[in-house]
Order: C-alpha cells, then sequence, then structure tokens
C-alpha cells in the first residue's frame, strides 16, 4: 500500500525470514562464525538459541547462502515431525531418492551418502530449527545420526537451532549423551541501541531506498525502547509506522508516530 508513497520496491520489514534483508549485528556475525567454524571443523553437535524474533532463522538462511558447493546441506523446519518422518525429511532434504522409506533403509542410504560425500571432499550438514519442540526421543535419534562416522572425524555436522528451552531440555539428565557431544554452544543477543538505526536503514536500502532513512534519531530511541532490540519487533513497529506515516502523508517518521503505533500495538507508552 505505502511502496510507491515512500519510493520502495518491497515491504522493508516483512517478518518473514528473508536473507536477502539479513543484517549482520554484532551477535549475528558472531553466531555466523561459529557455526561455520564448527561445519569446517567437523565438530559434530553444535546448538544456537535466542529469544522469539532475534534471527535465528534469517541467520541459517543466510549461512546456507554462503556456503560452497562442497558442503551438502539439508535444513529442517518443522520440527513437529514423528521420528521415521523427520529421518525422511533429513534423507529427502539430502536430495537422497529412496525406494523403501522404512528406518534402516533410510539410515543405510544416509550413511552411503555421507561416506560418498567423504570420498568427494565434501562435508555434510543438518540444520534443524526450532529444536525445542523436539521430543526426547527425537533428540536422542539424532544424537545417534552423529554415530556416522569415520575413525578420525565426523561425517554429519549438526546444528540445533531454537529457543531457551533448548538448553533447559538439553539439561536433562536423560540428554545427558547428547549434551557431553556438543561442541559450540552459542546465545544470539537483541540488537544494541546503536544497531537499530543501523539495521533499519539497510533494510529500507535493501528494499529500494536511496534517500536516507525515514525515521528520526529520537523515533529509532523509541523504537528500541518499544523492541528492545528483537529483529521481529522492530519489523513489526516500522511497517506499521511507515503505514501511518503514508495515511497521514508523512515521508518523515518521529518519535510520536511511534509511541502511537506502540499503544496500538500493545497498549504501551501510556
Amino acid at each position: 500500500m505505502y511502496l510507491k508513497f515512500y519510493g520502495l520496491k518491497e515491504k522493508p520489514f516483512s517478518v518473514t525470514a528473508d536473507p536477502n534483508f539479513l543484517y549482520l549485528s554484532r551477535h549475528h556475525r558472531e553466531a555466523i562464525s561459529h557455526m561455520r567454524y564448527g561445519i569446517e571443523e567437523r565438530m559434530g553437535f553444535l546448538e544456537i538459541t535466542g529469544e522469539i524474533g532475534t534471527g535465528k532463522t534469517t541467520i541459517c538462511k543466510g549461512l546456507l547462502n554462503t556456503l560452497d558447493e562442497h558442503i551438502k546441506t539439508a535444513f529442517i523446519l518443522n520440527s513437529n515431525l514423528s521420528e521415521i518422518q523427520i529421518l525422511q525429511a533429513i534423507v529427502e532434504d539430502f536430495g537422497i531418492r529412496l525406494k523403501n522409506k522404512n528406518k534402516l533403509t533410510m539410515l543405510n542410504e544416509l550413511n552411503k551418502f555421507l561416506l560418498d560425500q567423504l570420498k568427494q571432499n565434501n562435508n555434510a550438514v543438518l540444520i534443524i530449527d526450532e529444536a525445542q519442540n523436539l521430543k526426547p526421543s527425537l533428540l536422542e535419534q539424532i544424537r545417534l545420526l552423529s554415530n556416522l562416522e569415520t575413525e578420525k572425524e565426523k561425517l554429519l555436522q549438526i546444528i540445533l537451532v531454537g529457543q531457551p528451552e533448548l538448553k533447559e531440555k538439553l539439561a536433562s539428565k536423560e540428554l545427558e549423551q547428547l549434551r557431553q557431544r556438543i561442541a559450540i554452544r552459542y546465545h544470539i543477543l537483541p540488537l544494541d541501541r546503536d544497531e537499530v538505526g543501523g539495521y533499519i536503514s539497510h533494510r529500507l536500502e535493501v528494499a529500494g531506498n536511496h534517500n536516507g532513512n525515514f525515521f528520526k534519531h529520537d523515533a529509532i530511541d523509541s523504537i528500541f525502547k518499544f523492541s528492545r532490540g528483537v529483529p521481529r519487533l522492530i519489523n513489526i513497529i516500522c511497517d506499521k509506522a511507515l503505514l501511518s506515516g503514508y495515511v497521514a502523508e508523512k515521508k518523515s517518521i518521529d518519535n510520536n508516530m511511534i509511541k502511537k503505533c506502540a499503544k496500538e500495538i500493545e497498549g504501551i507508552f501510556e
């Protein structure tokens, strides 16, 4: 609705995980660096956590876009699956063709695939998003996948991505064997105040704006107060503010407009 008014080619503040809009804050860069190191060094298990809306899925998609052709990947977005369903999803996302979809066949084909990748000097990475939703029995099955290895290195690097509840789940006694195998852990924090303005400018520029930031300095202060630096909340209030600016025929978004939008969203700034 407001794209033409602001001279934009697409919505800058969609809440979908679009890697084209990825803004690398300090914490996001560190998270990607941890994942790349774990993959390149064949560390086996990695754990990446963060609060809701901190950009975990976007970071994973951004990472996948930067990996070279020698790294084969499977990215599981739906963690609400049965044991056989998640194994099938993993196998199919690696592009492995199956004649029979029973558990034993899928494990054998996965093992053959991983050994073949090793012979070609390739690596294989499995990323499971929203891993906090996985049942302990599923997490244990995933742990067993890490047994697919040679005497010297892991054939499969597994990145568990989830909300802080994932850490709590992995701390349970029944998952002790899995917890001990996690070589790298990183928790993604929200954006700092100084990063919020850069985040907003970056997304506007990707969306087609080259005329500077529409949001005034005091407006960015209020956006940070409302969002606490959480990217998803920044997107929600900025999108609403642009719509309000369009309705009021104002291209400059000030503090009062942000406060009004915040009240409409959650009733804060009373």
